[in-house]
């Protein structure tokens, strides 16, 4: 059995003109899966590059509809699933068909939204959070009191992993193109800011650190590797979760760096959720240690569905922009990522 549902559909690939609001059926929540009436989900550079035909979505999820975040409340438990209640609010990743009224999502990968945030600031925070969480964590193994390089660090990644850095007596340093940016993300906790404008980075680092980075949290890829590697630490670990500079790249022989921070480790994460299995470790490893809502400052404004596309996810430090949307829609923004949320009338309307 399925049920009829909305969702933000790509027409064709191109430009934010080719999305439009349309008719989609969303299954029943099979065993161990819980069915979420989606109260907001989120806009990441993901989705942007979907609609223009970049990113394609994986083999059983639905290729015209973006979206892989989103917050909203149970209304339906598959068999076996005894965690969740009906009308619990929860937040989630998704492979993808984020942005509809209804999702169904294994029970075991929902995180709980806490009481102090709203639906629409909760589906801006799984991408981010876990993302940085997962990089640094789980594939960077970073410690108490270790030192952590994170570029782009006034994006959502960037400011999600400023506070887990905080909240697990590490080091955050961060690099930024834009020094009004770097000011803002001092204020969320980071210890030392690096304008990097001609993308070097490493003798500033050793100079306010007094070292090299135990890890390094990298979005930009080849254009940084060289300096990377000079701002390694001993036995540092590179992780490498973006590709914004290029792809390929190599470190000259003899002398890129110091023979010794040169015995580190290169990972690489993927950028779509690995299926259950993944998500599912990521999501309980991040329980117990805690997400934490990013930091807003009150007040806010809306924005159309097409105007957050056109204008695409913001890496630009602490802010919350809402704007209302047509059809029941609406975009939210927080710390450089976006949601799109329903309104309770259309969410309503979808329902079976």
């Amino acid at each position: 059995m399925s049920i009829d549902a909305r969702a933000v559909r790509i027409r064709e690939h191109g430009g934010p003109e080719v999305l439009e609001v349309g008719d989609i059926r969303v299954r029943d929540a099979g065993a161990g899966e819980i069915r979420v009436a989606v109260a907001a989900a989120g806009l990441n550079r993901a989705d942007t590059l979907q609609r223009r035909g970049f990113y394609p979505a994986p083999p059983g999820v639905a290729a015209d509809v973006p979206g892989l975040e989103f917050a909203g409340e149970v209304e339906q438990l598959g068999p076996g699933v005894t965690e969740w209640k009906l009308g619990d609010r929860v937040m989630g990743i998704v492979p993808g068909a984020g942005m509809a009224t209804h999702v169904v999502t294994p029970a075991r990968e929902a995180l709980r939204v806490p009481a102090s945030l709203s639906l629409t600031d909760a589906a801006a925070v799984p991408e981010a959070f876990l993302t940085a969480f997962d990089a640094l964590f789980e594939l960077g193994s970073l410690r108490q009191g270790e030192l952590a390089l994170i570029h782009s660090v006034a994006s959502g990644v960037g400011t999600a992993a400023i506070q887990l850095c905080r909240a697990a007596g590490a080091r955050p340093a961060g690099t930024s193109r834009t020094a009004d940016k770097l000011a803002r993300c001092l204020e969320l906790g980071l210890d030392h800011a690096l304008h990097s404008p001609d993308g070097r980075f490493a003798a500033e680092l050793e100079k306010l650190a007094g070292g090299g980075a135990d890890v390094i949290l990298d979005t930009v890829g080849a254009a940084y590797l060289n300096e990377n590697v000079r701002a390694l630490a001993t036995r540092g670990r590179l992780i490498v979760i973006g590709l914004l500079g290029g792809a390929k790249g190599g470190v000259p022989a003899g002398g890129a760096a110091p023979e010794a921070r040169a015995r580190g480790g290169l990972r690489a994460a993927q950028p779509r959720p690995r299926g259950e299995g993944r998500a599912g470790a990521v999501v309980q490893q991040a329980h117990p240690r805690g997400l934490r809502r990013r930091r807003v400052p009150p007040g806010h404004r809306r924005h159309a569905a097409h105007d957050g596309h056109r204008r695409g996810p913001r890496a630009h430090g602490p802010q919350r922009d809402l704007r209302e949307a047509g059809d029941g829609l609406v975009m939210a923004r927080a710390n450089g990522l976006s949601a799109c949320a329903t309104s309770p009338a259309s969410a309503s309307a979808g329902r079976a």
